[in-house]
């Protein structure tokens, strides 16, 4: 199959009762019937209907959990630009429009927005590749047409055993080949002899700061380090580009607490995105079995991992005291049971497609779909799945002037725009 040739068009027309899904190969065409009137007031049915990990687990309030399905109106078209990518795990935009791809081994890559592949940019300290590790997220600095300074997130092997979440920082060569004097400016410790739950997502802020995120490293004896202000594991930090704490920083002057934290109590933190409209830090976490969510992050909060979670043990017995909410720890704006494996994600900003505007794209793994979710007062008020016909683990999602390109798993490059 050609990936240049592969187009998938998502035609709606007239409100029916049911869906006509059609079976997507090369070159044809999805076509789904179902039309929506205003956006979270569907009338849809859900778009998840398998049964959920833990029934007896109520959410907190209506709607987190299960909301009302929604369908796009707009035409659009989803096509694969490439197929010719080596596990890629973040993906940003140039000043000129061609996107900057991490791949977990160790290496970039520049696509241009026809899929056209450059060789790998080599240059990058080592990384720790195995299981859940490598080369992660990435953002340039907003000045990269004059500096060429780029930031990006790893897990970084260290000499005297285990590995952690590591942030740097370098300048892409003139000629586009490699990153020259990469530095890495903060390492999230302690380091730990694990392969998982590295987190991995990078922003910019508009004060020119990076907010990072960590996982806690999945396994029992590192889970309490969520809750624990003297861990970088299970966090979202800020700090400069230097990799020092950011100027007003909730825990500043606290000697109990690192002062590059920004919250905590996150289990592995693959999302990070600023909602536009209200410039909030919006994250997706991965739950155990079920208790997958999307957080709004103020700071300063505990998220409750792992002494609250919507999810269960992958072996089935609870996590800890099997409770979901607790005085002073913050609820999931949304949460999947089962889970989707949410990754890398966006908001949609543009007027291009004007029902997508504002709302939150989430690249899911297990999942296999980009879910959309429609932000109304920070509540999550319909869902829909882009792409579900794809059988693709679509790591990471980013919007460019009205256009979506995703990565996935297996080496896809989406471009996915109006019709």
């Amino acid at each position: 199959m050609k990936a240049q040739s592969q187009t998938v068009m998502t035609r709606l027309s007239v409100l029916l009762a049911g869906l006509i899904w059609m079976q997507t190969a090369c070159g044809q065409t999805t076509t789904d019937t179902r039309t929506s009137s205003a956006p979270g007031n569907t009338g849809l049915a859900p778009v998840e209907t398998k049964e959920p990990n833990s029934p007896s687990y109520k959410p907190a309030f209506a709607g987190q959990t299960r909301v009302a399905g929604v369908k796009t109106n707009t035409p659009y078209e989803a096509t694969v630009l490439s197929e010719s990518l080596n596990s890629p795990w973040g993906i940003t935009s140039l000043p000129d429009g061609r996107l900057l791809i991490t791949e977990r081994e160790g290496t970039m890559r520049i696509a241009t927005a026809a899929g056209k592949v450059s060789q790998p940019i080599t240059g990058l300290p080592k990384v720790d590749s195995r299981a859940q590790g490598g080369l992660l997220g990435l953002r340039v600095d907003p000045d990269f047409a004059q500096n060429r300074m780029v930031y990006w997130v790893f897990s970084e092997p260290q000499s005297a055993g285990g590995n952690l979440t590591a942030v740097a920082k370098g300048k892409l060569s003139t000629d586009e080949t490699k990153i020259d004097n990469p530095t890495v400016i903060y390492r999230a410790t302690p380091a730990y002899k694990g392969t998982l739950h590295y987190g991995g997502r990078i922003l910019i802020d508009k004060t020119g700061n990076l907010i990072i995120s960590t996982g806690e490293r999945s396994d029992l004896v590192t889970r309490p380090q969520a809750q624990s202000l003297n861990s970088g594991l299970g966090k979202v930090i800020r700090i400069t580009k230097d990799g020092q704490p950011a100027s007003g920083n909730p825990f500043a002057g606290r000697a109990d607490a690192r002062p590059e934290i920004y919250s905590y109590g996150h289990r592995n933190v693959q999302g990070l995105a600023f909602n536009p409209v209200t410039g909030d830090v919006w994250e997706g976490e991965f739950g155990p079995r079920g208790g997958d969510e999307i957080n709004r992050v103020q700071p300063g909060k505990n998220y409750g991992w792992p002494t609250i979670t919507y999810g269960i043990e992958y072996g089935g017995p609870k996590v800890g005291a099997g409770i979901q909410q607790q005085e002073g720890l913050e609820q999931p704006v949304y949460y999947w049971d089962p889970s989707v494996s949410p990754s890398g994600m966006t908001f949609y900003s543009s007027d291009a497609i004007p029902e997508w505007k504002n709302n939150l794209f989430v690249g899911c793994l297990s999942g296999m779909h980009i879910a959309r979710l429609v932000i109304d007062n920070n509540r999550v008020v319909g869902e829909e799945r882009l792409l579900a016909d794809q059988s693709q683990r679509f790591r990471d999602v980013m919007e460019k002037d009205g256009v979506l390109y995703a990565v996935t798993d297996q080496g896809r490059l989406y471009r996915i725009s109006k019709k």
